[in-house]
């Protein structure tokens, strides 16, 4: 594969020299006007999502798409070596809430929440310029190969090998297993075992895994909201260059840690990548569901949305200091806590509201509601339980003990996995 870069629009870039703040808003606030279709940029400043999903499909805006990432907008906290434009954090927060405000969200929420971080932190100057610039544009989408049908929550204890061979290549098998949006995915950030003899946290390395390789094969998962997100992977005899090694051999623990932490921040709203697609329904559609059905005459109902309106906001201006601050910000695992858990209660809260109204065909916004609802019950198990959060908290905030594992010093080839052979 050939090394890709593209430059980021001009003008942005000269803009974003200066760092100064609000001329780096103006000047993302005139290039939305310029460039984004009229009858989109209305609708989305109207706050008005039945008009713009009507006049921007999934479709029109996948195919605009490539013209919000070649700009710089979209990664625009990235160097400009790599097609950003190298913002600093005040100045990138602008550009997200520009973008906001004209509802321009990410695709390829995986490349830019997880796979670019990740590939920005611990990837060679090559990989940066090959594998950056196509996940800003949505050339290449990316998907997490993390969890295995015996690794879940324990994922250090995962089972996926990866073998050099004598030419210095590796050689991958192994299953996979909840891995989102994989049926798209160009590529896969993939944990897999490299050495079988250490502890298992020591023995893992993180690659970067073609999932169009004939040897990747990809099976669906449909979940109880009816649509197809999640997925089984299996990679049979995947063979790969160490070009596509992410980090050092051996240090795949510390690269997936860090994964992961991009990931509950994406997933509680302080990262880049909004997920509009599967998160629901927003705080202000439940205000106008109460008015509209005449349920705001009723002072339970009235608590209930006013206490679900000030917890959003609660979770709104946390996610936004998060943004501000980066690593300094409230820890990740509090972030999906929090977020996930309150998206279950809007959700549920908008079907109390509206109650019979979802089986009503005339209504074009029933289906989404369901689908909100439904899609809410997984929240607090994608990107890590709320109860493996919980204990990082513990761990990681508080400073509580860990809790004891057996096995955590031993090699990971002497670690007993299923029955043993005498029962």
């Amino acid at each position: 594969m050939n090394e890709t870069l593209t430059a980021a629009n001009p003008i942005l870039l000269k803009t974003a020299a200066t760092g100064d703040v609000e001329s780096m808003r103006a000047v993302t606030r005139a290039w939305i006007e310029e460039h984004t279709p009229a009858d989109w940029l209305d609708a989305a400043l109207a706050g008005d999502m039945s008009r713009l999903h009507a006049v921007r499909s999934a479709e029109d805006y996948r195919a605009w798409y490539p013209v919000l990432g070649e700009s710089g907008l979209i990664s625009a906290a990235w160097p400009t070596d790599f097609g950003g434009l190298g913002l600093g954090r005040a100045a990138a927060s602008a550009v997200q809430s520009e973008l906001r405000r004209a509802r321009l969200t990410a695709l390829n929420i995986i490349g830019i929440g997880l796979a670019a971080p990740t590939i920005m932190q611990y990837g060679t100057d090559s990989q940066k310029r090959r594998l950056l610039p196509p996940i800003a544009q949505n050339v290449d989408a990316w998907c997490q190969l993390f969890s295995e049908p015996g690794a879940g929550s324990d994922l250090a204890g995962l089972s996926t090998r990866a073998r050099r061979t004598d030419s210095g290549t590796w050689l991958i098998d192994g299953q996979k297993v909840w891995s989102s949006f994989a049926h798209e995915a160009n590529f896969g950030i993939l944990l897999a075992r490299t050495d079988p003899d250490v502890p298992k946290h020591q023995g893992i390395t993180a690659f970067a895994l073609p999932m169009h390789h004939e040897g990747v094969a990809v099976r669906p998962l449909r979940k109880i909201s009816g649509d197809h997100e999640f997925n089984e992977v299996f990679i049979g005899g995947v063979e790969i260059g160490d070009d596509l090694r992410i980090g050092p051999e051996g240090a795949g623990w510390e690269v997936g840690r860090a994964v992961l932490a991009f990931e509950r921040t994406m997933l509680s709203g302080a990262g880049s990548g909004l997920r509009e697609r599967t998160s629901g329904s927003s705080i202000q559609t439940l205000v106008d569901a109460a008015r509209e059905s005449g349920a705001d005459n009723d002072p339970v109902v009235v608590d209930e949305v006013v206490r679900l309106y000030v917890e959003n906001q609660v979770v709104r201006l946390t996610n936004e200091r998060a943004r501000a601050l980066g690593r300094d910000g409230a820890a990740p695992a509090l972030l999906k806590i929090f977020s996930s858990e309150h998206n279950q209660r809007l959700q549920a809260a908008l079907l109390d509201v509206t109650g019979a109204a979802v089986h009503e065909v005339e209504d074009s916004t029933a289906g989404r509601r369901v689908f909100g609802f439904l899609r809410s019950r997984g929240d607090t198990i994608g990107g890590g339980t709320s109860e493996v959060q919980r204990n990082n908290v513990a761990e990681r905030v508080l400073d509580l003990p860990k809790d004891p594992f057996s096995d955590r010093d031993i090699p990971w080839r002497d670690i007993r996995r299923g029955p043993s052979a005498d029962q």
